[in-house]
């Protein structure tokens, strides 16, 4: 009889936030909502996929459009595919995150084959976009609790 294992899995996304310097500063703000997959199941044949979110706030507009980046993984050093890491050993785990429901286009820095997300955030008007998470099926790891954290850098 088969058993099937499960992998609690997090990412945890931090913010990073460039100034910008003009006669009427515009101060931007970056929350997120992590993308937390729950539980791998390592028979699967299906990905896991989950959501998080970013929200962009400004107290002025923003003298052009805020563009948004999310890092490389720094557990894999790239983009495709990001790792995270087992909490109490060295398993890794693939991921990624996409910024297209359908999670062809890799969310990343504008280089290679990534994307950026970007748009024109007015006053009090905060805009939030969905960051689309998946893990590939049939990854051979641990049991356990898996994590990473990623870097969110907004730039206006």
């Amino acid at each position: 009889m088969n058993k099937k294992y499960f992998i609690v899995s997090y990412v945890f996304v931090t913010a990073f936030l460039l100034a910008y310097s003009s006669a009427v500063q515009a101060v931007c703000t970056v929350l997120t909502t992590p993308v937390t997959f729950g539980s791998y199941d390592v028979f699967s044949s299906s990905p896991l996929d989950a959501e998080g979110s970013i929200t962009v706030s400004c107290n002025e507009n923003p003298p052009s459009t805020v563009v948004v980046s999310i890092e490389s993984s720094p557990n894999s050093g790239s983009f495709d595919p990001r790792m995270m890491k087992l909490i109490a050993g060295s398993d890794m785990l693939e991921y990624n995150f996409f910024t297209d429901t359908s999670r062809t286009q890799i969310w990343g820095d504008g280089s290679g084959s990534t994307f950026m997300q970007s748009r024109r955030v007015h006053k009090n008007k905060p805009w939030t976009q969905p960051v689309y998470g998946r893990i590939p099926p049939l990854q051979d790891a641990s049991a356990g609790s898996y994590n990473e954290t990623v870097t969110v850098t907004i730039n206006w």
